[in-house]
Protein backbone atom coordinates (compact mmCIF):
# COMPACT_ATOMS: atom_id res chain seq x y z
CA UNK A 1 0.00 0.00 0.00
CA UNK A 2 2.80 2.42 0.87
CA UNK A 3 4.56 1.67 -2.39
CA UNK A 4 1.41 2.34 -4.46
CA UNK A 5 0.72 5.54 -2.54
CA UNK A 6 4.24 6.91 -2.97
CA UNK A 7 4.40 5.92 -6.64
CA UNK A 8 1.14 7.72 -7.31
CA UNK A 9 2.44 10.77 -5.46
CA UNK A 10 5.70 10.68 -7.42
CA UNK A 11 3.80 10.64 -10.72
CA UNK A 12 1.68 13.61 -9.64
CA UNK A 13 4.79 15.57 -8.63
CA UNK A 14 6.54 14.71 -11.89
CA UNK A 15 3.49 15.80 -13.91
CA UNK A 16 3.82 19.38 -12.60
CA UNK A 17 6.48 19.98 -15.27
CA UNK A 18 4.60 20.40 -18.56
CA UNK A 19 7.43 21.78 -20.69
CA UNK A 20 9.31 18.57 -21.47
CA UNK A 21 10.18 18.25 -25.16
CA UNK A 22 10.92 15.08 -27.14
CA UNK A 23 14.00 16.13 -29.10
CA UNK A 24 15.24 14.33 -32.22
CA UNK A 25 17.88 11.64 -31.88
CA UNK A 26 21.44 12.68 -32.77
CA UNK A 27 24.70 10.82 -32.43
CA UNK A 28 26.51 14.10 -31.66
CA UNK A 29 29.91 13.06 -32.97
CA UNK A 30 30.86 16.73 -33.34
CA UNK A 31 30.77 17.05 -29.54
CA UNK A 32 33.41 14.38 -28.95
CA UNK A 33 36.57 13.17 -30.67
CA UNK A 34 34.64 11.34 -33.38
CA UNK A 35 34.53 12.01 -37.09
CA UNK A 36 31.77 14.07 -38.63
CA UNK A 37 29.95 12.22 -41.36
CA UNK A 38 31.09 8.77 -40.24
CA UNK A 39 29.13 5.92 -41.78
CA UNK A 40 29.33 3.99 -38.47
CA UNK A 41 28.70 6.64 -35.80
CA UNK A 42 27.45 4.17 -33.19
CA UNK A 43 30.54 2.00 -33.50
CA UNK A 44 32.78 5.06 -33.52
CA UNK A 45 31.22 6.28 -30.28
CA UNK A 46 31.56 2.85 -28.67
CA UNK A 47 35.27 2.80 -29.47
CA UNK A 48 35.61 6.39 -28.25
CA UNK A 49 33.89 5.49 -24.97
CA UNK A 50 36.18 2.51 -24.40
CA UNK A 51 39.22 4.76 -24.88
CA UNK A 52 37.90 7.43 -22.52
CA UNK A 53 37.18 4.96 -19.73
CA UNK A 54 40.63 3.41 -20.14
CA UNK A 55 42.26 6.86 -19.99
CA UNK A 56 39.87 8.64 -17.62
CA UNK A 57 42.71 10.63 -16.02
CA UNK A 58 43.17 12.37 -19.36
CA UNK A 59 39.43 12.53 -20.07
CA UNK A 60 38.83 14.42 -16.82
CA UNK A 61 42.19 16.22 -16.87
CA UNK A 62 41.95 19.75 -15.45
CA UNK A 63 43.82 22.63 -17.12
CA UNK A 64 45.04 25.33 -14.73
CA UNK A 65 42.86 28.42 -14.23
CA UNK A 66 43.65 31.76 -12.58
CA UNK A 67 40.63 33.73 -13.83
CA UNK A 68 38.33 33.48 -10.83
CA UNK A 69 36.16 36.48 -9.97
CA UNK A 70 34.29 36.85 -6.66
CA UNK A 71 31.69 39.62 -6.51
CA UNK A 72 30.00 39.54 -3.12
CA UNK A 73 28.66 35.99 -2.80
CA UNK A 74 28.87 35.26 -6.55
CA UNK A 75 31.86 33.43 -8.00
CA UNK A 76 32.49 33.08 -11.72
CA UNK A 77 35.25 31.50 -13.77
CA UNK A 78 35.72 30.12 -17.29
CA UNK A 79 34.68 26.54 -17.92
CA UNK A 80 37.46 24.21 -19.02
CA UNK A 81 35.33 23.25 -22.05
CA UNK A 82 34.04 25.68 -24.64
CA UNK A 83 30.63 24.90 -26.09
CA UNK A 84 28.85 26.66 -28.97
CA UNK A 85 26.76 28.57 -26.42
CA UNK A 86 28.60 31.54 -24.94
CA UNK A 87 26.41 31.70 -21.83
CA UNK A 88 27.33 28.15 -20.91
CA UNK A 89 31.07 28.77 -21.01
CA UNK A 90 31.23 30.72 -17.74
CA UNK A 91 30.73 28.80 -14.51
CA UNK A 92 28.41 30.47 -12.01
CA UNK A 93 28.74 29.75 -8.30
CA UNK A 94 27.20 31.10 -5.10
CA UNK A 95 29.52 31.15 -2.12
CA UNK A 96 28.31 30.62 1.43
CA UNK A 97 31.33 31.14 3.71
CA UNK A 98 31.27 30.13 7.33
CA UNK A 99 33.31 32.64 9.31
CA UNK A 100 34.17 30.47 12.28
CA UNK A 101 37.70 29.01 12.46
CA UNK A 102 36.33 25.55 11.62
CA UNK A 103 34.40 26.96 8.67
CA UNK A 104 37.50 28.48 7.16
CA UNK A 105 39.03 25.00 7.05
CA UNK A 106 36.05 22.96 5.80
CA UNK A 107 34.09 23.47 2.59
CA UNK A 108 31.77 21.56 0.26
CA UNK A 109 31.01 21.81 -3.45
CA UNK A 110 27.22 21.50 -3.91
CA UNK A 111 25.71 20.17 -7.16
CA UNK A 112 21.93 20.30 -7.47
CA UNK A 113 19.56 18.10 -9.45
CA UNK A 114 18.78 18.33 -13.15
CA UNK A 115 16.72 21.43 -14.01
CA UNK A 116 17.20 22.96 -10.56
CA UNK A 117 16.63 26.71 -10.60
CA UNK A 118 19.02 29.26 -9.09
CA UNK A 119 17.60 28.65 -5.60
CA UNK A 120 18.03 24.88 -5.75
CA UNK A 121 19.96 23.64 -2.70
CA UNK A 122 20.48 27.16 -1.35
CA UNK A 123 18.67 26.12 1.82
CA UNK A 124 21.00 23.13 2.07
CA UNK A 125 24.03 25.42 1.73
CA UNK A 126 22.70 27.54 4.59
CA UNK A 127 22.21 24.41 6.66
CA UNK A 128 25.82 23.40 5.97
CA UNK A 129 26.84 26.84 7.19
CA UNK A 130 25.06 26.15 10.49
CA UNK A 131 27.19 23.01 10.79
CA UNK A 132 30.31 25.15 10.46
CA UNK A 133 30.97 24.20 6.82
CA UNK A 134 31.34 26.66 3.96
CA UNK A 135 29.57 25.82 0.71
CA UNK A 136 30.07 26.66 -2.95
CA UNK A 137 26.85 25.98 -4.85
CA UNK A 138 27.60 25.59 -8.59
CA UNK A 139 25.07 25.93 -11.38
CA UNK A 140 25.38 22.93 -13.69
CA UNK A 141 26.03 23.49 -17.40
CA UNK A 142 22.99 24.83 -19.28
CA UNK A 143 21.27 25.77 -15.98
CA UNK A 144 20.26 29.19 -14.66
CA UNK A 145 22.29 31.99 -16.29
CA UNK A 146 24.19 29.38 -18.29
CA UNK A 147 21.09 28.46 -20.28
CA UNK A 148 20.83 29.99 -23.79
CA UNK A 149 17.57 31.80 -24.59
CA UNK A 150 16.23 29.04 -26.85
CA UNK A 151 16.00 26.62 -23.90
CA UNK A 152 13.26 26.49 -21.28
CA UNK A 153 14.82 23.44 -19.59
CA UNK A 154 18.41 22.23 -19.22
CA UNK A 155 17.97 19.79 -22.09
CA UNK A 156 21.50 19.98 -23.44
CA UNK A 157 23.05 18.21 -20.44
CA UNK A 158 20.73 15.18 -20.69
CA UNK A 159 19.09 14.53 -24.03
CA UNK A 160 18.79 12.23 -27.02
CA UNK A 161 21.94 13.83 -28.45
CA UNK A 162 24.32 11.11 -27.30
CA UNK A 163 27.68 12.81 -27.81
CA UNK A 164 26.55 16.15 -26.42
CA UNK A 165 25.25 14.54 -23.23
CA UNK A 166 28.62 12.90 -22.64
CA UNK A 167 30.59 16.08 -23.31
CA UNK A 168 28.41 18.37 -21.19
CA UNK A 169 28.47 15.99 -18.23
CA UNK A 170 32.25 15.90 -18.57
CA UNK A 171 32.14 19.71 -18.57
CA UNK A 172 30.25 19.65 -15.27
CA UNK A 173 32.94 17.47 -13.68
CA UNK A 174 35.72 19.81 -14.81
CA UNK A 175 33.72 22.81 -13.59
CA UNK A 176 33.43 21.15 -10.17
CA UNK A 177 37.14 20.37 -10.08
CA UNK A 178 37.92 24.02 -10.79
CA UNK A 179 35.62 24.93 -7.92
CA UNK A 180 37.63 22.63 -5.65
CA UNK A 181 40.85 24.32 -6.79
CA UNK A 182 39.39 27.75 -5.92
CA UNK A 183 38.34 26.59 -2.45
CA UNK A 184 41.83 25.27 -1.84
CA UNK A 185 43.27 28.64 -2.92
CA UNK A 186 41.07 30.28 -0.26
CA UNK A 187 42.75 28.28 2.47
CA UNK A 188 40.32 25.40 2.91
CA UNK A 189 42.07 22.28 4.13
CA UNK A 190 39.24 19.73 4.12
CA UNK A 191 36.97 19.76 1.07
CA UNK A 192 34.00 17.55 0.22
CA UNK A 193 31.31 17.34 -2.42
CA UNK A 194 27.55 16.88 -2.23
CA UNK A 195 25.38 16.00 -5.21
CA UNK A 196 21.73 15.17 -5.73
CA UNK A 197 20.25 13.09 -8.57
CA UNK A 198 22.16 14.09 -11.73
CA UNK A 199 24.37 16.11 -9.40
CA UNK A 200 25.08 12.92 -7.44
CA UNK A 201 26.36 11.14 -10.54
CA UNK A 202 28.55 14.14 -11.41
CA UNK A 203 29.76 14.39 -7.81
CA UNK A 204 30.77 10.72 -7.84
CA UNK A 205 32.71 11.20 -11.07
CA UNK A 206 34.38 14.28 -9.59
CA UNK A 207 35.31 12.53 -6.36
CA UNK A 208 36.81 9.65 -8.34
CA UNK A 209 39.14 12.00 -10.24
CA UNK A 210 39.80 14.83 -7.78
CA UNK A 211 42.41 13.90 -5.14
CA UNK A 212 41.69 17.01 -3.04
CA UNK A 213 38.21 15.75 -2.17
CA UNK A 214 38.07 13.86 1.12
CA UNK A 215 34.36 13.07 1.38
CA UNK A 216 31.35 12.71 -0.92
CA UNK A 217 27.66 12.75 0.03
CA UNK A 218 25.81 11.13 -2.87
CA UNK A 219 22.07 11.70 -2.83
CA UNK A 220 20.14 9.32 -5.20
CA UNK A 221 22.49 6.87 -6.87
CA UNK A 222 22.94 4.50 -9.80
CA UNK A 223 25.93 2.67 -11.31
CA UNK A 224 24.93 3.56 -14.89
CA UNK A 225 23.95 6.87 -16.46
CA UNK A 226 22.13 5.25 -19.39
CA UNK A 227 19.94 3.01 -17.26
CA UNK A 228 18.52 5.93 -15.30
CA UNK A 229 17.67 7.79 -18.51
CA UNK A 230 16.16 4.65 -20.05
CA UNK A 231 14.11 3.58 -17.02
CA UNK A 232 13.47 6.73 -14.97
CA UNK A 233 10.21 8.60 -14.63
CA UNK A 234 11.77 12.03 -15.22
CA UNK A 235 13.44 11.03 -18.48
CA UNK A 236 10.59 9.30 -20.32
CA UNK A 237 10.70 12.05 -22.95
CA UNK A 238 14.45 11.52 -23.46
CA UNK A 239 13.92 7.80 -23.96
CA UNK A 240 11.25 8.59 -26.57
CA UNK A 241 13.89 10.46 -28.57
CA UNK A 242 16.36 7.58 -28.22
CA UNK A 243 14.12 4.59 -28.96
CA UNK A 244 14.25 3.22 -32.47
CA UNK A 245 17.78 4.57 -32.96
CA UNK A 246 19.80 2.94 -30.18
CA UNK A 247 19.23 0.20 -27.62
CA UNK A 248 20.07 0.30 -23.93
CA UNK A 249 23.14 -1.93 -24.21
CA UNK A 250 24.82 0.33 -26.77
CA UNK A 251 23.75 3.49 -24.94
CA UNK A 252 25.17 2.14 -21.68
CA UNK A 253 28.51 1.46 -23.36
CA UNK A 254 28.68 4.90 -25.02
CA UNK A 255 27.76 6.69 -21.80
CA UNK A 256 30.11 4.57 -19.67
CA UNK A 257 32.67 7.44 -19.41
CA UNK A 258 30.04 9.46 -17.50
CA UNK A 259 28.80 6.51 -15.41
CA UNK A 260 30.11 5.86 -11.88
CA UNK A 261 30.55 2.11 -12.37
CA UNK A 262 34.01 1.97 -14.01
CA UNK A 263 35.52 4.33 -11.41
CA UNK A 264 34.30 2.81 -8.15
CA UNK A 265 37.72 1.58 -7.09
CA UNK A 266 39.01 5.15 -7.37
CA UNK A 267 36.66 6.00 -4.46
CA UNK A 268 38.17 3.42 -2.16
CA UNK A 269 39.98 5.90 0.12
CA UNK A 270 37.22 8.54 0.21
CA UNK A 271 34.62 8.93 2.96
CA UNK A 272 31.33 8.12 1.27
CA UNK A 273 27.64 8.45 2.03
CA UNK A 274 25.20 6.70 -0.31
CA UNK A 275 21.55 7.76 -0.13
CA UNK A 276 18.59 6.39 -2.03
CA UNK A 277 14.82 6.58 -1.66
CA UNK A 278 12.80 3.42 -1.12
CA UNK A 279 9.99 4.44 -3.53
CA UNK A 280 12.08 6.19 -6.19
CA UNK A 281 10.80 5.97 -9.78
CA UNK A 282 13.34 8.42 -11.24
CA UNK A 283 16.45 6.64 -10.00
CA UNK A 284 14.85 3.18 -9.94
CA UNK A 285 15.52 1.42 -6.66
CA UNK A 286 16.94 -1.68 -8.35
CA UNK A 287 19.75 0.44 -9.80
CA UNK A 288 20.50 2.03 -6.42
CA UNK A 289 20.66 -1.39 -4.75
CA UNK A 290 22.90 -2.63 -7.57
CA UNK A 291 25.40 0.14 -6.80
CA UNK A 292 25.30 -0.50 -3.04
CA UNK A 293 25.87 -4.21 -3.62
CA UNK A 294 28.81 -3.43 -5.87
CA UNK A 295 30.39 -1.29 -3.14
CA UNK A 296 29.90 -4.17 -0.72
CA UNK A 297 31.26 -6.77 -3.15
CA UNK A 298 34.42 -4.73 -3.68
CA UNK A 299 34.83 -4.01 0.02
CA UNK A 300 34.65 -0.22 -0.45
CA UNK A 301 33.76 1.42 2.85
CA UNK A 302 30.66 3.61 2.84
CA UNK A 303 27.71 4.70 4.89
CA UNK A 304 24.18 4.06 3.65
CA UNK A 305 20.87 5.81 4.26
CA UNK A 306 17.56 4.69 2.74
CA UNK A 307 14.93 7.44 2.78
CA UNK A 308 11.29 6.41 3.38
CA UNK A 309 10.00 8.36 0.36
CA UNK A 310 10.43 8.75 -3.40
CA UNK A 311 12.61 10.93 -5.61
CA UNK A 312 10.44 14.01 -5.95
CA UNK A 313 9.02 13.66 -2.45
CA UNK A 314 12.55 13.92 -1.07
CA UNK A 315 12.10 17.64 -1.62
CA UNK A 316 8.89 17.78 0.43
CA UNK A 317 8.58 18.25 4.21
CA UNK A 318 9.39 16.27 6.32
CA UNK A 319 11.58 14.22 4.00
CA UNK A 320 13.68 17.18 2.86
CA UNK A 321 14.70 17.82 6.47
CA UNK A 322 15.52 14.17 7.07
CA UNK A 323 17.62 14.13 3.91
CA UNK A 324 19.31 17.47 4.53
CA UNK A 325 20.25 16.66 8.11
CA UNK A 326 21.59 13.25 7.05
CA UNK A 327 23.82 14.85 4.40
CA UNK A 328 25.06 17.67 6.64
CA UNK A 329 25.75 15.44 9.64
CA UNK A 330 27.78 13.08 7.49
CA UNK A 331 29.89 15.90 6.06
CA UNK A 332 30.34 17.54 9.46
CA UNK A 333 31.68 14.26 10.87
CA UNK A 334 33.93 13.43 7.92
CA UNK A 335 35.57 16.73 6.97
Amino acid sequence: MLSRAFHAWERRLAAVATDRIVRPFEWGLEWVDGTNGSVTPGSDLERWADRMVASSEQYFDLPDCNEYSLDGEWLSYPSAIETPHLENNTVQGRYFPDHSPAGRKRAVIVLSQWNADAEGHVGLCRLLDRFGISALRLSLPYHDNRRPPELRRADYIVSSNVGRTAQVCRQAVLDARRGVAWLESQGYESIGILGTSLGSCLAMLTAAHEPRLKAAALNHISPYFADVVWSGLSTLHVRQGLEGHIDLERLRRIWMPISPYPYLDRLRHKRLLLVYARYDLTFPVGLSKMLVNEFRRRGIEHQLTVLPCGHYSTGVTPFKWLDGLTLCRFLSRNL
